[in-house]
């Protein structure tokens, strides 16, 4: 693991020799990477309100979408769950979390981290943690899915980066399992990888109340990237038939290079 700084003042933070996290230690609304972007519209679009938030993060590494919940939605409660110790002190100590804020990390890995948490105790639980470039099978099944259910408030949101091949059927199968409990699943996707032309990530959205497609559909048209937002329709279209993982689920393909989760 290490940081690499760049010329404008920003840092990669990389692991498992994929880059994990762009942080600029100055303006946390800088989000350079792509699907970090569009965790952030969704989340400017369905919860536009600045009163604090209450976020789980499964997943931390350079914490980049937490430092930006603590700039919009100040004085938000924040848990990161990340089992990787020493990344979290380098982190910690190569790139230090602003004054002030409510992030808590625990050294647990995000099953048992969930686990822990109270029934209904988060408004927003946002899933990126990886793997050597995967989405671990034990963050896609089944038993995981009604974990986060439980963590969630009525009202909460679910948020998860996943990664996937041309054709998305590993993301398809995810959303097929996302629906055996939640109501509404939509996807936030760039346009390139929607259209199967290279592999990459999908920000799937998931909530027991209607997801505002309207606002959704904006943000996604003004994103620095060319994004398309995936309403709960076309997603059980292309959904329709698909076998949902079982309990533990399985991992999310292999990247074909580092460039799969690259900086542009």
């Amino acid at each position: 693991m290490s940081i690499v700084w760049d010329e404008r003042g920003g840092a990669t933070v990389e692991r498992d020799g994929y880059p994990q996290s762009y942080v600029d230690p100055d303006d946390p609304l800088l989000l350079v990477f792509e699907y970090v972007q569009q965790l952030a519209l969704v989340l400017e679009a369905l919860r536009p309100d600045p009163a604090p938030l209450a976020v789980t993060h499964v997943g931390g590494a350079g914490m980049t979408l937490a430092r930006w919940v603590h700039r919009v939605h100040p004085g938000s409660p924040q848990i990161v769950l990340e089992p990787d110790a020493p990344l979290t002190e380098l982190v910690r100590r190569e790139l230090p979390l602003p004054r002030g804020h409510r992030i808590r990390v625990r050294p647990v890995t995000g099953q048992e981290g969930v686990a822990a948490l109270r029934t209904a105790s988060a408004d927003v639980v946002v899933v990126d943690a990886f793997d050597e470039g995967r989405v671990p099978g034990d963050l896609a099944g089944a038993a995981w899915v009604r974990e986060l259910d439980r963590v969630l408030a009525p009202d909460g949101l679910l948020l998860l980066n996943a990664a996937d091949e041309p054709g998305l059927r590993w993301v398809a199968r995810l959303c097929a399992t996302l629906r055996q409990r939640f109501a509404h699943v939509g996807q936030m996707v760039l346009r390139e990888v929607a259209s199967g032309r290279r592999f990459g990530n999908v920000v799937v959205v998931a909530s027991h109340d209607p997801l505002d497609d309207v606002s959704l559909r904006r943000v996604a048209a003004r994103a620095n990237f060319p994004s398309a937002w995936r309403a709960g329709g076309e997603v059980d279209r292309l959904v329709a038939g698909v076998r949902p993982f079982g309990e533990t689920g399985e991992a999310s393909p292999v990247p074909p290079d580092t460039g799969a989760l690259r900086l542009r």
